[in-house]
């Protein structure tokens, strides 16, 4: 489970780090500059969360189920609310609107906030000092 953590906070890392800099360097010559704000929040979430994963996959204060949980919900989360923030500033660089599915955002960033409760919960019970 640690080393599936590690990965999936890797490929979270470099994914955020190439599309940072794609909105700073190639977004801001498509959209106006709210809607490149709005990506790179998408970036700086998802990047938060690969951390997340990265510090989840090295530590015991969790046990295995407990991290399981989180990193399913993380990845959820992540395609949640970053990938529907990415959707909705390239919006109109698309023929797919993504407006339709704009309820997904908070539904993202919901699923993030519980697995930092998730993690909470499993520091907390965890036995070990």
């Amino acid at each position: 489970m640690n080393k599936k953590l590690l990965i999936i906070g890797s490929i979270l890392g470099i994914l955020g780090i190439v599309l940072g800099a794609f909105a700073a360097h190639g977004l801001k010559e498509l959209v106006d500059a709210n809607a490149v704000k709005s990506f790179e929040t998408g970036v700086r979430y998802q990047m938060y969360h690969a951390f997340l994963l990265l510090i989840l996959g090295g530590t015991s204060f969790v046990n295995t189920k407990i991290k399981r949980i989180i990193l399913y919900i993380v990845i959820i989360g992540i395609v949640f609310f970053s990938g529907s923030i990415y959707g909705l500033a390239t919006n109109e660089l698309t023929s797919f609107d993504f407006k339709s599915i704009a309820m997904i955002t908070p539904i993202g960033g919901l699923l993030l906030i519980i697995a930092w409760v998730v993690m909470l919960i499993g520091i907390i019970r965890n036995k070990v000092d």
